[in-house]
């Protein structure tokens, strides 16, 4: 019987990578260590609510995204387009008129943009609707805080829309990250919708590993370490393989393959509450624009999907950047900001999970992204895939595993044919 390749994660990454071989006819095993895939995207039912782990979005314009998945089948639901922002007294929409003609009027009169910005605005999603969806990737590598300033945005646009909505985006305010990603994600934004699956995140790994041959994945299993032939399990059984893939997020990958690349992470805490009253019946993200607080950006999930939430009540989301380990002292800080935005209602909400991720994202400052897209083979023998190997998105995590399917199929043709 011929060795399977095993996959070690059943993340995006490595259910994508799995999907790839097995439609090659390559066996594969996935190995997983806790109950459930998804990885960093997976949805928990809570009393009667379903809650993402972690706020994140599916931009339906990703191509890997159309590439890999059924979209129709995700039965996925939009944010309304653009934002609306909170300056510290009110409330103000920056909306896309090219999508939503009614949100012409309510920006052309926000105060957060001057007139400059907003053609500006214009000019930028311009050039990055040109040429090919990667080109992003080739462009300028500096900070997009540099390269934002270096188009003419004001100093005050910048704090008011770009420093909270990118910080939602990048999990870093500072806007350190490369203006490469920057470019490929307003490109996402500007040709497609943010949306999420009616029943939450989780279904997308869900669909992914629904394509899989029937015994491939193992759940609750632990891998000690990997070689090229074979994993070695926590429990001391040893598994042969044909090739080994890593495909977990880069800090776990350190130690079963030490030449993997080493990147730093981006945490966030993201904080769900239950509410009788929404705050607000708007799809919409709400931005922290006032420079204060700990709110970075909020939304009544239950808006933009009512299927996240039982009958008669309203789910709602708040994202902190950083690890904020104190789930009380959080809760009381967002409630009492939430109450400036929105009146003496949030006094009622009720808290119903706190997520702290410390890895949700790879950091990508500049010199991350050269070149955009990294080895698969590591030193060891050993392949590796994962977002921070391309860039950190659903679409990156889906187009390393192809490229790490692609690239192991191809070496095993040559090592048949020998």
């Amino acid at each position: 019987m011929a060795k399977p390749v095993i996959i070690v994660g059943a993340g995006l990454s490595g259910l994508a990578c799995a999907r790839t071989l097995q439609a090659r006819g390559i066996e594969t095993r996935v190995i997983e260590r806790s109950s459930a895939v998804g990885g960093r995207v997976q949805t928990d039912a809570v009393e009667g609510f379903l809650l993402d782990r972690g706020f994140q979005t599916l931009l339906t314009s990703y191509p890997e995204a159309q590439r890999q998945l059924d979209m129709n089948a995700l039965d996925l639901r939009p944010f309304d387009p653009g934002a609306v922002l909170w300056n510290g007294d009110d409330f103000e929409t920056i909306g896309d008129p090219m999508r939503d003609l009614g949100a012409l009027f309510p920006t052309l009169l926000a105060r957060a943009a001057t007139l400059r910005d907003k053609l500006e605005v214009l000019r930028l999603r311009r050039d990055v609707l040109r040429g090919d969806d990667y080109d992003a990737f080739e462009s300028d590598d500096v900070p997009t805080l540099a390269y934002l300033r270096g188009r003419g945005f004001s100093e005050g646009f910048i704090a008011q829309f770009f420093r909270p909505f990118l910080g939602g985006v990048f999990l870093e305010p500072e806007l350190a990250t490369t203006a490469r990603f920057f470019r490929f994600v307003f490109r996402m934004f500007s040709s497609g919708s943010a949306t999420v699956p009616a029943r939450g995140m989780g279904q997308i790994p869900a669909q992914l590993a629904e394509g899989l041959a029937d015994g491939t994945l193992m759940l609750d299993t632990h891998v000690s370490s990997v070689s090229p032939d074979g994993v070695q399990l926590q429990s001391g059984r040893r598994l042969d393989a044909a090739a080994v893939v890593v495909a977990t997020e880069a800090p776990a990958a350190a130690p079963l393959v030490p030449s993997a690349p080493v990147v730093g992470s981006r945490a966030v805490t993201c904080v769900y509450f239950a509410a009788e009253q929404a705050p607000t019946s708007r799809a919409a993200l709400h931005l922290n624009a006032s420079g204060r607080g700990v709110i970075n950006n909020m939304h009544v999930a239950s808006a933009v999907s009512p299927e996240v939430a039982p009958d008669g009540q309203h789910l709602i989301s708040v994202s902190c950047l950083g690890a904020h380990e104190d789930a009380l002292a959080l809760r009381d800080r967002v409630q009492d900001e939430a109450r400036r935005w929105f009146g003496d209602d949030a006094s009622r909400w009720s808290a119903l999970r706190h997520y702290v991720i410390r890895h949700a994202l790879p950091a990508q400052p500049p010199g991350a992204l050269e070149p955009p897209r990294r080895s698969v083979r590591s030193s060891s023998g050993v392949y590796l895939c994962g977002d921070y190997l391309d860039q950190a998105s659903i679409d990156g995590a889906l187009v390393s595993g192809r490229r790490t399917a692609e690239a192991l199929a191809a070496d095993l043709r040559v090592a048949a044919t020998g």
